[in-house]
């Protein structure tokens, strides 16, 4: 991440608590120590790598370099767990930039942030508000979090510039979560049925394990029976009269020595055959750059939305790239990827 000089898309948080500067100093400590431990909260699911947060004084700035919908999580955690704690949020999808301040700390400039606070600046204590770059992001990525949305309008910020918001209404029908949560549980009841006791009180690991020790003896009783018929047989001792009476060798004639090792030849083919394992298609990757951001469908097929997705395995061959924006004409690319190759696709859509 301090190696990075580049622009990055990424979403951001901003929040305050509202007249935090006209309460005295003891209200202001208490105010913030209960804001810390709400926003610390809503955040544990967030890896701190994916992360950047700045103290504001009177509330903070959170840069979410990952999934979109950590953000929109994050924003809604704090929004239902805040109470009586007069906080305002507002959310943007936006461009930064990585720098270090003169701690030598990273920090957070650009566009991005600053449209950030300008949507929280118009939202009420309580309201969570985003900006249309981010809706337009997060609600394309399920019908769920559609529903999520309602839009408030056009609001102007003292620059004379205008922004759509978004305001966030109802509790999250997060789809991810659930699943996460139903694993969870799947998980627990399996391991509560394995620490318990099937029939005359043997434990149930016990009773899974006996099968396969069951197979693994039965194998290898077979494995040594056949080492054994596999052996040589000796031959019966040869007489001293039997040993007169042994004809010369007889000659062999050119055509019958053909015919015995047709046989050895046609094995030989039918193992090669048999041991020879159908090859893998070689894959290639798309390296992506899209700008602000795009849907990207690969032979008709959607296959996220860029950025945050960077790159994608594709089979070796040709392949039809289409990237769109609601805001502009898609873009359309033929490519042909071979194996091992990167093949880059940039669109800057205005």
């Amino acid at each position: 991440m301090e190696s990075s000089s580049r622009t990055l898309v990424c979403s951001v948080l901003f929040l305050d608590i509202v007249e935090y500067s006209k309460k005295p100093v003891a209200d202001q400590l208490h105010l913030k120590q209960a804001f810390n431990q709400v926003l610390a909260h809503s955040l544990d699911s967030v890896p701190a790598r994916d992360r950047i947060i700045l103290d504001t004084g009177d509330g903070a700035a959170v840069t979410f370099m990952g999934d979109p919908e950590d953000a929109l999580f994050a924003a809604m955690g704090v929004r239902d767990a805040s109470g009586a704690l007069p906080v305002r949020l507002g959310v943007n999808l936006g461009p930064v930039r990585l720098v270090k301040d003169l701690n030598g700390q990273m920090n957070i400039i650009g566009d991005g942030i600053n449209v950030a606070q300008r949507i929280m600046s118009f939202s009420t204590p309580g309201q969570l508000l985003v900006s249309r770059s981010f809706y337009e992001v997060v609600s394309c990525l399920s019908r769920d979090y559609l529903k999520l949305f309602r839009h408030e309008g056009s609001r102007t910020d003292k620059h004379v510039r205008d922004h759509e918001v978004y305001s966030v209404v109802g509790g999250a029908p997060d789809t991810r979560r659930v699943s996460q949560a139903a694993s969870q549980v799947t998980q627990a009841r399996i391991r509560t049925w394995m620490a318990g006791h099937g029939p005359l009180g043997l434990a149930r690991t016990a009773l899974l394990a006996a099968p396969v020790l069951f197979f693994a003896m039965v194998g290898g009783a077979f494995a040594v029976s056949s080492m054994f018929d596999s052996k040589p047989k000796s031959l019966p001792p040869v007489t001293a009269a039997q040993a007169g009476t042994v004809p010369a060798p007889a000659v062999v004639a050119p055509g019958a020595a053909r015919a015995d090792t047709a046989p050895a030849a046609e094995e030989k083919k039918l193992v090669a055959s048999v041991d020879k394992k159908p090859a893998q298609r070689a894959r290639g990757k798309l390296e992506l750059a899209i700008t602000p951001w795009g849907n990207v469908y690969i032979d008709g097929v959607k296959r996220g939305v860029s950025p945050p997705l960077a790159t994608i395995d594709v089979p070796a061959g040709k392949h039809t790239i289409v990237v769109k924006n609601p805001s502009s004409p898609p873009h359309v690319e033929q490519i042909v990827v071979k194996g091992g190759e990167t093949v880059k696709i940039r669109h800057k859509f205005r």
